[in-house]
């Protein structure tokens, strides 16, 4: 009899990865492409069970940075290994990686390498270059009820605040029918709600001799899809091929048209270039088509005096903005504005934040109510149960909360009759 016959040889244990998202919706897309590269290793939910954390960062702001900081020293203490991706791997990835406080660092062109990089023994540092075009495509997303399909990279912008175009790379467009491919693979797979990301989704096409109208328009035509949301647009980017689609049964009713301010000299200060005048007859324009409007907008930049201010906030109050994402500035190293003297203090930059919060609150309030008055219908994805109340987005990019006995978790309900409330819409069915 052979000795050993009893003995059952083990396999190695396969080490675990978790991925940890910071961001914007394009971050969410990188991880998904991140972990279809992934072979070697099991991918977990649980950070606990990680031995090696890989952490794809944002750095659009400082707070935005301190946030990333302050959880990959948390992972440190815990022991395992951390791997640093994102954009703050071409900001702050070399200090970090020169003070032992990640393991590694992964630039984008890097990310299909992730799999040879995570069995590395030695600290890495695989910064690639920033001319890349993702060749993958991602078929799955765990734990989401709609896909994102990323349809370009980079910025040609030069706006004095931002960093993105020095961590992305400038502009450059995915192959169109890659996106189309990606797009019919997500809705056999069940996903019919689809978010079109990159840096600037806009200037997709500007260098393939497409457009972002056109690809919209090919999109739309895919069976199974029935709704389709956009990332930040620009003004100047919504041409002729664009205006053809606003009337598409598929694309969402609201639009997220980044301003920045209100303020004509401002908007020269920070190199934009959109022109005050011409954005509020542009939002005028959509919000009669219907459109919920949102905006991205930057308080206490170099500059922002007190007569800029009033100049801005009076034209803030002209726009009908439903929605909003506003922060105050902080400089970024390497930016034209952080020369600048920063001439706004903190507590002021942090009060004008709060006004135009508000003033897009009450937009808010008053358009959910103004829709409800003319009998009109929410369609609504549910995406998630949150107590009592299943939770999801409307068309026009509101939460919608339901209570319900039927299951109704990944489904997309239509919504007659609701509640208007300030802080979200009620419903019962």
């Amino acid at each position: 009899m052979n000795p050993n016959s009893n003995l059952t040889q083990q396999e190695p244990r396969r080490e675990k990865v978790f991925f940890k998202t910071f961001g914007c919706r394009t971050n969410i897309y990188d991880t998904e492409l991140m972990k279809s590269y992934v072979k070697d290793y099991d991918i977990v939910s649980d950070e606990n069970e990680a031995d090696i954390v890989v952490v794809n960062s944002c750095t659009v702001t400082n707070s935005a940075d301190s946030g990333a900081r302050s959880y990959i020293n948390g992972i440190k203490k815990r022991g395992a290994r951390v791997i640093l991706t994102g954009c703050g791997a071409v900001s702050k990835g070399k200090e970090l990686f020169n003070k032992s406080a990640v393991f590694g660092v992964i630039g984008a062109s890097k990310k299909e390498d992730i799999n040879a990089l995570l069995k590395s023994q030695d600290p890495f540092f695989e910064l690639g270059n920033l001319k890349s075009i993702d060749k993958n495509i991602v078929t799955n997303y765990e734990n989401h009820t709609k896909a994102f399909i990323k349809i370009q990279e980079g910025c040609d912008f030069a706006c004095s605040y931002c960093i993105i175009p020095a961590v992305r790379g400038k502009a450059r467009s995915m192959d169109e029918e890659a996106i189309l491919k990606e797009a019919k693979i997500l809705a056999y797979n069940g996903y019919n709600e689809l978010v079109l990301t990159g840096t600037n989704i806009g200037s997709y096409g500007k260098d393939t001799g497409s457009s972002l109208g056109r690809l919209l328009g090919q999109l739309g035509k895919i069976g199974g899809i029935k709704r389709i949301r956009l990332g930040s647009i620009e003004p100047s980017q919504i041409d002729e091929s664009f205006r053809e689609i606003l009337k598409e049964s598929w694309l969402e009713r609201h639009l997220h048209i980044a301003l920045q301010h209100t303020s004509e000299a401002m908007l020269r200060i920070m190199r934009r270039r959109n022109q005050a005048f011409r954005d509020l007859e542009l939002f005028l324009e959509l919000s009669q088509m219907g459109f919920a409007l949102g905006t991205d907008y930057i308080v206490g930049h170099p500059g922002e005096s007190e007569e800029i201010w009033s100049e801005a906030l009076d034209n803030f109050k002209k726009f009908p903005l439903t929605h909003l994402h506003c922060f105050a500035y902080s400089p970024r190293t390497g930016t034209h504005s952080a020369d600048m003297k920063m001439d706004v203090s903190g507590d002021v930059a942090k009060a004008r934040l709060k006004v135009l919060k508000q003033i897009v609150a009450e937009n808010n309030f008053k358009f959910r109510q103004e829709y409800a008055k003319k009998g009109g219908s929410l369609n609504v994805l549910v995406e998630q149960l949150n107590g009592e109340f299943y939770e999801g987005f409307d068309q026009f990019y509101n939460k919608v909360k339901i209570k319900t006995d039927k299951q109704i978790l990944k489904e997309w309900a239509v919504i007659d009759k609701f509640e208007v409330k300030s802080e979200g819409d009620y419903a019962q069915i």
